[in-house]
């Protein structure tokens, strides 16, 4: 996996964010002081969520020689008494059966990012300079 580099940016709390070529930002909310310049670091964790979903079903199902013609993933984040509470709605779009649906259901906890937010994880910091 590249690394993801993140360092001050615009504004006050703005983040520019890079991984190989690529390039993005992250911010706050104006209502948190930020400038609302891109995603805040919680809707980046939602998103990596909702893309590894989708892909894994995509993948999946093209193995499967399954009809599955999109499949939309919503996810929201809620943060109560320290507890993180991910929502995560999965519309499957295509000619699939019943069986289908509830393997591809299956499926989406199965993505690398869903093991990795519902399994133990470290996090090791270290100062480098």
């Amino acid at each position: 996996m590249r690394k993801v580099v993140s360092q001050f940016g615009e504004g006050s709390l703005q983040q520019k964010l890079t991984t190989g070529d690529l390039q993005f930002l992250a911010d706050a909310y104006t209502s948190n002081g930020g400038n609302g310049t891109g995603p805040t670091p919680h809707e980046y964790l939602g998103a990596a969520l909702a893309a590894c979903t989708s892909m894994t079903l995509k993948m999946y199902a093209g193995r499967k020689s399954m009809n599955l013609e999109n499949a939309i993933v919503t996810v929201d984040i809620e943060r109560v008494d320290d507890v993180e509470t991910f929502t995560r709605d999965v519309q499957l779009l295509g000619n699939l059966s019943a069986e289908e649906k509830d393997r591809l259901l299956e499926i989406a906890n199965k993505c690398p990012i869903h093991k990795a937010l519902a399994g133990d994880i470290q996090i090791k910091t270290q100062l480098v300079n």
